[in-house]
């Protein structure tokens, strides 16, 4: 699964677009409302995801990649090998 953020975005919005369907009766926009709920709690969790991937690239980038090794969560062990030794991107 390769998801990016935007894709959220576009799930987001259509969701919204179900929800403005004025052709729903009050039973499916009971269920729709529901399929909301669970849409945003999941997004709220990517979205937090993404804000702490961020937090991490932003000390490696103010304090040196020296702390790449101990971000296990970041990026392939490769990848962070690499950075570690300063030929990282």
């Amino acid at each position: 699964m390769k998801n990016k953020l935007s894709d959220l975005n576009d799930h987001l919005f259509a969701q919204m677009e179900r929800l403005g369907d004025e052709a729903l009766s009050d039973d499916e926009i009971d269920k729709e409302a529901k399929r909301a709920d669970a849409i945003v709690s999941v997004a709220e969790q990517i979205i937090k995801n993404a804000d702490l991937q961020l937090k991490a690239a932003t000390l490696l980038a103010g304090h040196g990649y020296h702390f790449a090794p101990h971000l296990s969560n970041i990026a392939p062990s490769a990848e962070r090998k690499a950075l570690a030794q300063g030929d990282g991107k």
